[in-house]
């Protein structure tokens, strides 16, 4: 995707020359997204345990079946939603749209000041969902998993990485930021155990060897 790698490039270039005062400011602690806490390592090793493992069911997906962004209150929908949490000093127009703000993403430790620079990551991925199970549920229960405010589910991260993610699980995929991958094995077990969903056994095994450590 040539085109979002060309755009990512100059966006640096323009925090380099116009806000390199306020890269410390941008990527401090402080200045995080608000996924709801996930439960605890002891939890989540628990959880891990009792979930089926099972080889996924690659049989074919549609994306269609999972109403995603459906509208919260008001104009805002599950994306303004989670843009407004996540993000920083965030303003929005009269129809919830995101004029400015600042938004963190964990994953790659990167700020961005425009809201379409940043996704939102369904952190267990729909795909993910379709070949665990949710390929015999019904529409309204997808459609609950796609919009779940509620579960450490959706997240504001930034646009490629959240591409380069895809579909992918913990065993192919980890964010880059090595601190912020307790958290987010931690989030993802929890998120198929209440929806219960099935494990593969290469995804059971990286989930295993990261929560060791949390």
């Amino acid at each position: 995707m040539p085109k979002f790698y060309a755009r990512r490039r100059l966006s640096i270039l323009a925090a380099f020359t116009g806000l390199i005062a306020s890269v410390g400011l941008f990527n401090s602690p402080t200045a995080s997204a608000a996924l709801p806490t996930p439960v605890s390592g002891a939890t989540a090793r628990s959880y891990l345990s009792q979930l089926t493992v099972a080889t996924e069911d690659r049989t074919g997906y549609n994306r269609d079946l999972f109403p995603h962004w459906i509208t919260q209150s008001g104009a805002c929908n599950t994306r303004e939603v989670v843009l407004k949490r996540d993000g920083t000093n965030v303003v929005q127009d009269s129809s919830c749209a995101a004029t400015s703000g600042r938004w963190f993403s964990p994953y790659d430790g990167a700020t961005w000041t425009a809201a379409s620079d940043v996704d939102i990551d369904h952190l267990v991925p729909l795909a993910e969902a379709w070949d665990s199970g949710a390929d015999s549920w019904t529409t309204s229960r997808r459609q609950s998993f796609a919009n779940d405010l509620t579960r450490p589910q959706l997240i504001a991260v930034t646009d490629n990485v959240n591409q380069s993610k895809s579909d992918q699980d913990p065993a192919e995929w980890m964010p880059s930021v090595s601190s912020y991958r307790c958290t987010y094995v931690r989030a993802w077990v929890q998120v198929k155990y209440y929806y219960d969903l099935s494990v593969d056994s290469a995804e059971k095994s990286a989930l295993t060897n990261y929560l060791s450590g949390c």
